[in-house]
């Protein structure tokens, strides 16, 4: 994948980086199924990515950073984010045309939010495991300022080289390809964002990847090989995925 101009929010040097990772041989190149030009899209996009997301390989926001015009994807790097270190961001959690997409009791589905304003949306997705997204979340106060969404959906995750806690668990880009077709009332903004994601997978797995089933799909089917962890809330969110409780 070329280079392309910097990402708000992300320094030159971790730029080139993440990009860097995302190099691949010409006949294994993601450029062809990027559109041609980035999506004219209203709704800015913040993602909040854990550091560790950094030196993974096959991650997604640099596919879903490609497809959009640059001040419209803005990735912010750390684990702590403090109004003082990060006024820009405080700004726009207190925007009333703010989302930030964490599921939980207290989320809207945003299928049913109003989404009428004549102002642009802004849409706050936490990259990390699941683990690393509560920590962000529940850790930082900004981020409770903002109308909580989630999505209603029954798309299971393309993401098939990377395993998910559960069947119903979306890619950060999945996620933001749903809720930029929702919020922009355009479901080819989804289908756009989604083909280098469904390329990326079928150049994996023609090259010797393994397809990954969630572990609520191995757990259910005794197919998970790993040792039982000894902790018992990671053991007991284990039974709650087997017996299909929500989590």
């Amino acid at each position: 994948m070329h280079e392309r101009a910097p990402v708000g929010g992300v320094e030159r040097k971790q730029l080139l980086l993440l990009f860097r990772a995302a190099c691949r041989p010409q006949k294994v190149c993601l450029c062809p199924f990027l559109p041609v030009h980035p999506l004219k899209v209203s709704t800015c996009l913040y993602v909040i990515q854990h550091p560790a997301e950094e030196s993974r390989v096959l991650r997604t926001v640099p596919l879903l950073a490609a497809c959009l015009p640059e001040d419209k994807c803005k990735v912010l790097i750390g684990r702590r984010f403090s109004e003082d270190r990060y006024p820009e961001l405080a700004t726009v959690c207190k925007n009333a045309n703010t989302l930030i997409l964490y599921p939980g009791a207290g989320a809207a589905n945003l299928e049913e939010v109003d989404l009428t304003s004549p102002d642009p949306y802004v849409i706050i997705i936490i990259d990390g495991t699941w683990s690393q997204a509560k920590d962000i979340f529940f850790k930082n106060s900004l981020f409770r300022i903002p109308k909580q969404i989630q999505l209603r959906t029954d798309l299971s995750s393309q993401y098939v080289i990377r395993t998910q806690p559960t069947n119903a668990c979306l890619s950060s880009l999945e996620c933001a390809a749903i809720a930029l077709a929702i919020v922009e009332k355009n479901d080819g903004f989804k289908e756009t964002i989604l083909r280098p994601l469904q390329a990326l997978c079928s150049f994996q797995l023609q090259h010797g990847a393994q397809v990954h089933h969630s572990k609520e799909h191995l757990l259910k089917n005794g197919l998970y090989d790993k040792p039982m962890p000894k902790n018992k809330r990671k053991l007991r969110r284990m039974e709650l995925l087997v017996n299909n409780v929500k989590i």
